[in-house]
C-alpha cells in the first residue's frame, strides 16, 4: 500500500518531546491548516532535521499521512522569525502571534489566505517599528476575523481592507474611536 506524499510551506507552532529522541511537531501549514506530525529521532545529534525543526520556524516540509497521524519525511529549512527578530518587543510580537495561531486554529482547515497573511504579519513583525502596540492589536484583530471569532461589522473596514505593511508605515496616530 502506498501512501501520498504532501509537499507544502509551515509554520513550526509548538514541540513535544516523546520517547527518547522522537517528537511530535504542532505544525501550521498552507495546504492542510494546522496538525501535529511525528520526526522520529529527531532529537539525537546526528539528526540533520533538529536544526530545521525549532520553534518559530518557517519551513518546507513533506508529510506523509499514515494509519496513525501524519509523519514528517524531510525538511529544508527557512528563516527563524524569533531569531531574525532584533529588538525584545519584535521577539514578544513574534511570540504574540505563535501563541494566537495556537490557541485559536483548531484542526485540519485549509486557508492559504490566513497562512500568507501570517507570513506577512510575520515579516513585519520582525521590523522596527513605531506603534509595535497597534501593531500587535490590528494583527490579533485580522486574525479573529478571518478566523470567525468577530463579526465583520465590528471591524472598521478601512483596517480590515489594508495590507498589514501599510498598517505598520503609517506616520499618523493609530486609529481611535
Amino acid at each position: 500500500m502506498s501512501y501520498v506524499t504532501y509537499i507544502t510551506e509551515a509554520l513550526v507552532c509548538g514541540t513535544f518531546n516523546r520517547n527518547t529522541a522522537d517528537r511530535t511537531y504542532l505544525l501550521f501549514t498552507r495546504e492542510a491548516g494546522m496538525l501535529y506530525a511525528d520526526a522520529r529521532s529527531v532529537r539525537e545529534e546526528r539528526s540533520r532535521q533538529r536544526y530545521a525543526l525549532q520553534d518559530f520556524a518557517r519551513i518546507r516540509v513533506s508529510l506523509v499521512k499514515g494509519k496513525k497521524g501524519w509523519k514528517i519525511g524531510s525538511v529544508e529549512a527557512g528563516p527563524n522569525y524569533f531569531s531574525l527578530a532584533s529588538t525584545r518587543e519584535a521577539r514578544a510580537s513574534v511570540v504574540s502571534l505563535y501563541r494566537a495561531l495556537r490557541r485559536f486554529i483548531q484542526g485540519e482547515e485549509v486557508s492559504p489566505e490566513l497562512f500568507d497573511f501570517c507570513l506577512e504579519a510575520l515579516t513585519e513583525a520582525i521590523k522596527p517599528i513605531k506603534h509595535r502596540d497597534f501593531f500587535d492589536l490590528c494583527v490579533q484583530l485580522k486574525l479573529m476575523t478571518s478566523l470567525g471569532y468577530v463579526a465583520d461589522g465590528l471591524v472598521p473596514t478601512e483596517l480590515n481592507q489594508t495590507p498589514i505593511s501599510e498598517v505598520v508605515n503609517k506616520e499618523s496616530q493609530p486609529l481611535r474611536k
